[in-house]
């Protein structure tokens, strides 16, 4: 078997002889109004006492919210233009297997001298330290300054997804090593705001949730009289709203990412370096630093492309959350009316992680994505506004140029219903959480009541949980899916000039989110293999009318391998397709960007563990690397995956667009319901000739 899919994946010399293969020339392709809610932060109360618990709460009558959160601190704890940052540093397989935490020491110490200057560090959570300093088996705090890195003490080795170890390092850190200006980053891998951060490799991956984090936070919070300058996320993926509502309350700037991080994360020499210069500087002005020294560090690995880093102002954070809260309110109403569009609007929204079947799944959606997206449902100027008052700076990539600053968890594809559980605890609007219940209970909007989210007074409290299992529900919305809401007014067909076509009926286009296609390899009458998805497609979604747009061309390695391609983003200038393969005998995925100046190899990402937690490392190809394709078959009924011959990397070497071997496919429509379900038609068989012309088959009701 594994010769014959060899054999039909590579485009042998006889094709080119015949004319039919070589690179394409391709492109990558309201029903009432709320009044302007109102920030009512507690900032009355006087310095230094206890915090109080932050609570958003929103009236079911007119939408409006309020936040209440404890007072700003703004008594210096340390001497004048001193700086601690303290490092929560949780080395899991980034430093085990690619020493990026001892790295990062590394730059700290050689960071320009300053007597003002310390990095408190505290370590766990990995199997293997790569440095002369640090040991696996306990839980060490050390000091670098000047230069140079003393060990200062120990702790049992606990956690590091546990809140109390956090909390631990915290309050002895601020106690013993009070500074002017004083900074908290949590390092390793990061999940967003669902599974949070810090995934402890000795410890099941257990992680920091955002509220561990605030938690452990509250506690240390306590017995300061001075807010943090900034608290960073040397971490995938957390630059979110969620992640933010819950750190102004203790800091005055968030540092975050909403894309996932190379493994060489943040550059700590520029940032001690920076502070020993200027220590009177703000968060403002680190931020700036921070963000512009991890794009080069990016750009130096050939990885600046997908990157992202956001300096956001916290003191002004509340004002987005009401703003935010007042456009879901807005949007929740257009519902009546407009839900598929609504879903189909945040659908198309940029996302951060993946989120396709290769890679696994994040959740993660730009928020002014979202507010573009839906403009036509409900006003977000105002939303709009708010979120760029509060990022203070930012620097994103080509592949996330128009990147906001800040996500927001939706599910795209929901990985369990704990998922939901979880960002109903830390949702910042009960409206938009609304809206994610909708989509992933399958709710229409003629049925749906969010009642269950409001008190008998009518008013939702962000720290008031959701009735005890209600986020249960049979069965994730995940890809094998079945949707209940799609019909067909006219099945698929081929249409007079040869075209593979279908309608679908009024009440289906209203329920639909997306539509692609899948090409599939027929390599004999037991063996199909998936050659992956396209959106090389007509779609009307005005009539309902669909139709193939394909041109016979795929991605393929330099000998012409056939890739399995599925498609993780796209817009009007770019598109960016991710391919598993193994390399070197490892899973991966192969992350490929098309633009108009031709194809590129981003490198090869690991994609979503288990656990949750994104890849850092995104690993440039280099000379004598093996890689193996995989794809998805089909084998007398059973379905598993399949590993061709390997192909080895030279340097120079670029992924070309190939036309398809001549050989027997099949091409059907995939299309996704608003509630995350999938209709896949019929597949309709079409051949490439030795002309290389594309001939679809009439079978049947033309549809087979």
């Amino acid at each position: 078997m594994k010769k014959r899919i060899f054999c039909a994946l590579t485009a042998a010399a006889l094709l080119l002889a015949a004319g039919c293969s070589g690179e394409g020339d391709r492109s990558g392709s309201g029903n009432s109004q709320p009044a302007e809610g109102s920030v009512q932060s507690s900032n009355t109360a006087q310095e230094g006492d206890s915090p109080s618990v932050l609570t958003l709460t929103a009236n079911n009558q007119n939408g409006e919210m309020t936040v209440s959160r404890p007072a700003a601190k703004n008594q210096k704890m340390g001497e004048k233009d001193t700086w601690t940052i303290f490092v929560y540093m949780c080395g899991t397989d980034l430093e085990s297997l690619h020493a990026s935490a001892t790295g990062d020491v590394q730059q700290m110490l050689e960071a320009e001298a300053s007597d003002n200057v310390k990095f408190v560090i505290q370590t766990g959570g990995t199997k293997t330290w790569n440095n002369e300093f640090f040991h696996a088996d306990k839980a060490e705090r050390f000091v670098v300054s000047n230069n140079d890195i003393n060990n200062v003490g120990s702790a049992d080795l606990a956690s590091m997804g546990d809140p109390e170890n956090l909390k631990g390092f915290l309050k002895w850190g601020v106690e013993n090593y009070p500074a002017d200006k004083m900074g908290v980053i949590f390092w390793d891998h990061g999940s967003g705001s669902i599974n949070g951060v810090c995934f402890d490799e000795l410890n099941n991956s257990d992680s920091l949730s955002l509220n561990e984090i605030d938690q452990a936070l509250s506690d240390v919070y306590a017995d300061m009289t001075d807010s943090f300058e900034f608290i960073g996320l040397d971490a995938c993926l957390m630059g979110t709203l969620e992640t933010a509502n819950v750190l102004a309350t203790y800091g005055r700037y968030m540092y975050a990412s909403q894309e996932c991080e190379p493994g060489t994360g943040w550059n700590y020499t520029a940032i001690g370096t920076q502070l020993a210069q200027h220590p009177d500087c703000d968060g403002a002005a680190l931020g700036k630093v921070i963000t512009d020294s991890f794009y080069e560090e990016c750009k130096a690995s050939g990885q600046e492309g997908g990157s992202t880093l956001t300096v956001v102002d916290l003191k002004k954070i509340d004002d987005l959350i009401v703003a935010f809260n007042d456009y879901s309110y807005r949007l929740y109403n257009a519902t009546s009316d407009n839900f598929a569009g609504i879903i189909r609007g945040i659908n198309s929204a940029e996302n951060f992680g993946g989120n396709n079947k290769s890679e696994g799944y994040t959740n993660m959606i730009d928020i002014g994505g979202i507010i573009q997206k839906c403009s036509d449902y409900a006003d977000g100027a105002a939303t709009l506004k708010a979120l760029e008052s509060c990022i203070s700076y930012k620097k994103n990539g080509v592949s996330h140029k128009n990147a906001s600053g800040l996500s927001v968890y939706y599910p795209l594809c929901i990985q369990g219903s704990e998922e939901l559980t979880i960002f109903s605890n830390v949702c910042t609007s009960p409206y938009y959480l609304s809206l994610v219940d909708m989509v992933a209970k399958g709710y229409s909007e003629d049925t749906y009541s969010n009642d269950a989210f409001f008190n008998e007074s009518g008013e939702w409290l962000s720290t008031a949980p959701a009735p005890e299992g209600y986020f249960h529900y049979e069965s994730s919305q995940g890809e094998s899916t079945e949707s209940s809401v799609i019909n067909c007014k006219e099945l698929p067909h081929l249409d007079d000039d040869g075209n593979y076509c279908f309608t679908l009926d009024e009440q289906s286009l209203e329920y639909t989110a997306s539509v692609q296609a899948y090409i599939y390899m027929k390599v004999d009458d037991d063996l199909i293999v998936e050659l992956g998805e396209t959106y090389d497609i007509n779609a009307d979604w005005d009539t309902g009318e669909f139709s193939d747009n394909f041109d016979g061309y795929w991605l393929s390695l330099p000998n012409e391998t056939l890739l399995a391609a599925y498609i993780v983003d796209n817009d009007e200038d770019y598109a960016v397709y991710t391919s598993p393969i193994n390399l070197n005998g490892s899973r991966t995925n192969l992350r490929i960007i098309v633009d108009d100046d031709g194809t590129h190899i981003e490198g090869a990402w690991d994609g979503i563990d288990e656990n949750g937690f994104a890849a850092r490392e995104i690993r440039p190809l280099k000379e004598g690397d093996k890689i193996e394709p995989l794809y998805y078959y089909q084998y007398e009924g059973e379905t598993d995956t399949f590993a061709n011959d390997p192909y080895t990397w030279k340097d120079g070497d670029e992924i070309t667009y190939s036309y398809l071997p001549s050989a027997d496919y099949s091409y059907s429509f995939n299309i996704k319901d608003v509630y995350g379900g999938y209709h896949s038609t019929d597949n309709v068989i079409f051949t490439i000739d030795e002309e290389g012309d594309i001939l679809f088959e009439k079978s049947g009701e033309e549809a087979s």
